[in-house]
């Protein structure tokens, strides 16, 4: 069981994460706490405080954190972090939103996995607004490809879109550019801000942001 003082710290982070978007954006957002490399403790603390979305950026992390608490009621699981091939059928089974499809391979081999197993998370595109070479995320010149691929193979929805804006520019125009993106292909959900800047993401219209040291506090390691 979490300590009162560190439920506390969380509840408390949380509220205040939840005023500052409320106080940008009039629209619904939803705050997905990223559980990556988070203690049992502080995951606790966040289920304790009534939080139900986490994000975690990999599947067998995932499947240790959350194997054994699936069953929570209103539990909802994103994952964040980039997806190999051969863990799609592990991700369609535990998570219930998949953010990072970036390209061909992947939109089949989830569709293979939905088919197989009966499950159909609903899927975000990352798009790599910032062109980056080491970057995970499909370019802006090839994202109406992926979007009719993944329309006509994923057996599941494809809800919206996703970013990580380079860390050394200005977040605002890729946000600007996600949104203009999204609009331009009909998809009403925007992935993007993080702890630096979730609520400048809230005011550009993103409707999932994804928080992890604001809403933990910094990770032990770090």
């Amino acid at each position: 069981m979490p300590s009162t003082a560190l439920a506390d710290t969380i509840a408390a982070n949380r509220a205040s994460i939840q005023s500052s978007i409320g106080a940008v954006a009039d629209h619904p957002v939803e705050l997905i706490a990223v559980s990556k490399r988070q203690p049992d403790e502080r995951i606790e603390a966040a289920l304790e405080c009534g939080h139900r979305i986490f994000g975690e950026n990999r599947v067998q992390e995932a499947q240790e954190h959350w194997g054994g608490r699936r069953d929570i009621e209103g539990l909802t699981l994103h994952l964040i972090g980039p997806l190999q091939s051969n863990k799609s059928e592990d991700a369609v089974a535990l998570f219930d939103v998949i953010q990072t499809v970036d390209r061909p391979k992947i939109v089949r081999t989830l569709a293979q996995a939905a088919e197989k197993i009966g499950r159909t998370p609903d899927v975000f595109i990352q798009v790599n607004t910032g062109q980056e070479p080491q970057k995970a995320g499909v370019l802006p010149s090839g994202l109406a490809d992926l979007v009719a691929l993944t329309r006509d193979t994923y057996p599941g929805r494809l809800v919206g879109l996703m970013c990580i804006p380079p860390v050394d520019e200005p977040a605002g125009p890729h946000f600007a550019l996600l949104s203009k993106l999204a609009a331009r292909h009909g998809l009403e959900k925007l992935s993007m801000g993080m702890s630096a800047d979730y609520a400048l993401a809230a005011s550009f219209g993103a409707t999932h942001v994804r928080v992890g040291s604001a809403f933990f506090g910094e990770r032990e390691s770090d």
